[in-house]
């Protein structure tokens, strides 16, 4: 319980950093914190796979590319400004936390406690090999067709 609120209260402190910090690079590295701490929450709820995957695919791909963006733009473009939209982003954030709060009041959280996975990487493999290998072969082959075009899209030719 205590790495639980330890987890939630890094995530949620790196995801406001976020929003305060003006230097864009230190923003995304505030991101990969919070990344790593929401990783970190799925692990203390038995959610191994996807806690490797929050690590794997956000935490590491993602904001890699997002640091390669950082540093790829001119110095002048990377400061985090202000602008019209930071008014109803807020009222709309405030909405948002005052209905996830409601929800989470209003639940009942004793019928969760029944619930235990033994291992969610196992069904998840299981799952992929058997009824879905069509769907994830025809979605490694879609990936891989975007990357090519990406590749292609961004060379100097």
């Amino acid at each position: 319980m205590i790495a639980f609120w330890t987890l939630a209260a890094l995530a949620v402190t790196s995801a406001a950093m976020i929003i305060v910090v003006r230097n864009l690079l230190h923003a995304v590295l505030f991101l990969i914190l919070s990344f790593v701490g929401i990783a970190g929450l799925y692990i203390t709820m038995s959610a191994d796979f996807v806690a490797v995957a929050q690590v794997l695919i956000y935490a590491g791909a993602i904001s890699v590319l997002m640091i390669f963006a950082v540093m790829l733009t001119p110095r002048s473009d990377r400061d985090n400004a202000g602008n019209m939209l930071q008014a109803p982003a807020l009222v709309l954030s405030g909405l948002v936390i005052t209905a996830v709060s409601m929800v989470a009041v209003e639940t009942d959280w004793r019928l969760a406690d029944r619930v235990a996975f033994e291992s969610t990487a196992t069904e998840i493999g299981d799952a992929l090999v058997s009824p879905f290998v069509l769907p994830f072969e025809i979605a490694s082959v879609v990936l891989v067709v975007a990357m090519i075009g990406a590749i292609v899209l961004v060379r100097e030719d």
